[in-house]
């Protein structure tokens, strides 16, 4: 076999390796698409999301303060109440939701200290039971005082002090319920009930986690064919060296 023949061969096999390797490209590329989705079917595996039935023992985080007794989330029922920036300027409120469920007379002070004087409801959250009826009771500083529901679902009138004391609802609905006091609101004084299972809760999140990236056609396309050009170039750089281009005498032998 004479050299050319050798050179030809080789040259041959470079650049059938490297249509090779562009053909087989895309099917291993679609072959990693198809596992990563196979993947993503694993994260059918969600399903077990189904298992967020055994979740549904989050019922246990009824236990907490804020808890009532259902799926906790951001639709409603048993999670922490979200009560968005209601309590952002009131001073003795510290995240905190007082169970008062199960007490025979839920009670909630008038006059507390907070901001910057008996400017605060006592305990300002609390969750009370639906039905409970709850008792707001004047200390007698800080006076006067009133506690006004803001969509007036309820109302104590006029502001006062002790002769207003005590004032009491009775619920009826799941829900909560923002108060304030009238005289002084733009201090901070301001409460809510949280009632029942029902209500608006904190999103916790809890989405599945990202999704396996896919590579897009065009930067397939152009890994393909960066690929195919480094394949031929390294060829005619190996026939170089290998021969230095003195294809003259190469022939002639």
């Amino acid at each position: 076999m004479t050299r050319e023949t050798t050179r030809r061969g080789f040259v041959t096999g470079v650049v059938g390796a490297g249509a090779t390797g562009a053909a087989g490209a895309p099917v291993a590329a679609q072959e990693t698409e198809t596992d990563g989705g196979g993947g993503t079917a694993a994260g059918g595996g969600t399903g077990t999301d189904g298992g967020t039935a055994a979740g549904g023992g989050t019922e246990a985080g009824g236990g907490t303060a804020a808890g009532g007794g259902g799926t906790a989330g951001g639709g409603g029922g048993g999670g922490q109440p979200d009560f968005g920036d209601w309590f952002a300027d009131v001073g003795n409120y510290n995240g905190e939701v007082v169970d008062l469920r199960g007490e025979g007379q839920p009670e909630v002070q008038v006059g507390t200290e907070a901001n910057g004087g008996a400017f605060g409801f006592g305990p300002p959250a609390v969750h009370v039971e639906n039905g409970a009826t709850v008792s707001w009771t004047w200390t007698g500083d800080g006076c006067p005082h009133n506690v006004v529901e803001q969509e007036e679902v309820f109302g104590s009138g006029e502001p006062g002090c002790e002769g207003a004391s005590p004032f009491e609802y009775t619920f009826e609905e799941d829900g909560i319920y923002r108060y304030i006091c009238e005289p002084h609101l733009q201090l901070g004084m301001k409460g809510a009930v949280v009632v029942g299972t029902d209500y608006p809760t904190v999103d916790t999140g809890g989405g599945g986690g990202p999704g396996i990236p896919t590579v897009p056609d065009t930067a397939l396309t152009l890994g393909v064919a960066t690929g195919f050009a480094m394949a031929a170039t390294l060829g005619l750089a190996y026939l170089f060296i290998k021969y230095g281009g003195d294809y003259g005498e190469f022939e002639g032998a």
